[in-house]
């Protein structure tokens, strides 16, 4: 296992604009169309997620979101399949608290970007040991993408206050509320609905940006 200390500072990653995606109520020709301006707008990573798919077309769709990833150097990540990851060389994998252990998948996956989900200090600890890139926190709103328990902000704050890893919020999270995460010093807010179901695709990216980037200048007090 490669442990913490030597994995940390080696990927850069711009975690500020986290896209999840969503296929719910899509057609295939929309859910790519609205990758496509995602990325093309400013969004900084892209998670694929796909929990209804067989292997195989889950397969097919990561093969085509990779292609517009890469033709705008966006990092892909993979939601949970460690074999999609690997089968289309994805950037990275992202774990939930409920599947393989976090070490296995360091393991496999090599040096890949590996998020982990988590809900309290102890488990971000725990992972940030076992090889762990960087942290999923939440969810920190109620969301309709998953039926899961709230993390409180003070949580999250206290994560972010003794981790060294990146930490993305995710869970609910939209232009409207984003700044009820100001003072928390995390790297990236993970939108789902909030892009995926936009009229105005470009213009929200943008909005988002700024009001993160906004939030972010307040907490280094420029």
């Amino acid at each position: 296992m490669v442990g913490k200390n030597k994995r940390r500072g080696i990927k850069l990653i711009d975690y500020s604009i986290y896209l999840v995606t969503d296929s719910s109520g899509l057609t295939e020709k929309d859910f790519f169309r609205i990758i496509e301006q995602a990325c093309k707008s400013g969004v900084t990573l892209l998670q694929l997620r796909e929990k209804e798919l067989s292997t195989r077309d889950f397969y097919q769709r990561a093969l085509k979101v990779k292609q517009i990833t890469d033709h705008y150097k966006i990092p892909l990540i993979i939601n949970d399949r460690l074999d999609i990851c690997l089968a289309v060389d994805a950037a990275g994998l992202h774990i939930g608290d409920d599947e393989m252990p976090v070490e296995i998948c360091r393991q496999l996956i090599g040096d890949k970007i590996l998020g982990v989900s988590v809900k309290s200090l102890e488990a971000a600890t725990e992972a940030e040991d076992a090889g762990a890139d960087y942290f999923g926190v939440g969810a920190i709103f109620p969301t309709e993408t998953k039926d899961t328990s709230l993390v409180a902000i003070n949580t999250l704050k206290e994560i972010t206050g003794c981790i060294q890893l990146p930490v993305v919020a995710i869970g609910g999270i939209k232009e409207n509320n984003l700044e009820e995460l100001s003072g928390s010093k995390i790297n990236g807010v993970a939108i789902v609905s909030e892009i995926m179901q936009s009229p105005n695709i470009e213009a929200k990216v943008l909005a988002l940006k700024n009001k993160f980037k906004d939030n972010k200048e307040q907490v280094n007090g420029k």
